[in-house]
């Protein structure tokens, strides 16, 4: 295992502690928004700094991308590396006790995910990936579905929260894809969303309006085990356009058909 990717995972460790102590207490949360429907907890910037610290022992050079205190440039040889963190992935979900939301880490070496973890802290399930060494969940190896097409495909996605300006074609598209595929989750955390795609419990997944730190570590998780990602046109820029599809590689396809037959030049890829 790679050195990094064991610190990630005693970060994210460290971070479910802080989670979980705090998910027996809920009616007691400080919650404050940062903007319409995008909530922020103390226990998401607890869950950060704590990760930040344990990163930072370990690779004090390194840049940092975080959702709750942004970037932090990287220092000498440290300046091509960045760590994305989002310590509490579904905050809207924790807040409920609707235990659906994860602890998301990836390490980008200029500009490309090398490494990545995402814990379900509900259920102590630990996926991992490192670039050209496989995808694992709890140390197993992991494979994206068989499924070959859209008509028999689970599909995963995220409704619009933040932004409303493409809900129309949003609308668009969930009408075609409920008509065409076996099912569509919202489950709340895109993380897990792409973690469950990575081990075969989705088959595909779509969303507009994603951050980097939803969907780094999901994307390593989901190339190492075998499945495709992209933006809206099928390209490798979805971290910079924050648009995304993930699936089988046949099923990935056939998203990006019904994405295309329905994207309007507003649209970003």
């Amino acid at each position: 295992m790679h050195p990094a990717l064991n610190i990630m995972i005693k970060a994210a460790r460290r971070a479910s502690q802080i989670i979980n102590r705090a998910s027996l207490d809920l009616e007691h949360l400080h919650i404050a928004s940062k903007a319409q429907n995008d909530f922020v907890t103390e226990v998401d910037k607890t869950a950060e700094a704590s990760i930040v610290t344990i990163l930072r022992e370990a690779y004090p050079d390194y840049g940092i991308l975080a959702e709750e205190n942004g970037r932090i440039a990287g220092q000498g040889a440290g300046n091509d590396y960045q760590w994305i963190i989002d310590p509490l992935d579904g905050t809207t979900n924790f807040i409920h006790g609707f235990p659906q939301y994860s602890v998301s880490i990836a390490l980008a070496y200029k500009g490309q995910v090398t490494q990545a973890v995402i814990y379900d802290t509900t259920r102590n399930e630990m996926f991992t990936a490192s670039k050209g060494n496989g995808a694992f969940l709890n140390e197993r190896r992991i494979r994206v579905s068989k499924c070959a097409k859209l008509s028999g495909a689970l599909l995963g996605t995220g409704f619009p929260f933040r932004l409303f300006e493409h809900i129309d074609t949003y609308l668009k598209l969930f009408k075609d894809f409920t008509q065409h595929s076996a099912g569509i989750r919202r489950a709340g955390s895109a993380a897990l969303d792409l973690a469950y795609v990575a081990c075969g419990r989705l088959d595909g997944f779509w969303e507009i309006g994603l951050m980097p730190w939803d969907m780094a570590a999901g994307t390593l998780l989901i190339s190492e085990a075998g499945g495709l990602v992209g933006d809206l046109s099928g390209g490798s820029r979805y971290l910079e356009t924050n648009n995304l599809i993930a699936g089988t590689p046949k099923v990935f396809a056939q998203i990006l058909q019904v994405i295309d037959a329905h994207r309007t030049p507003a649209l970003p890829a």
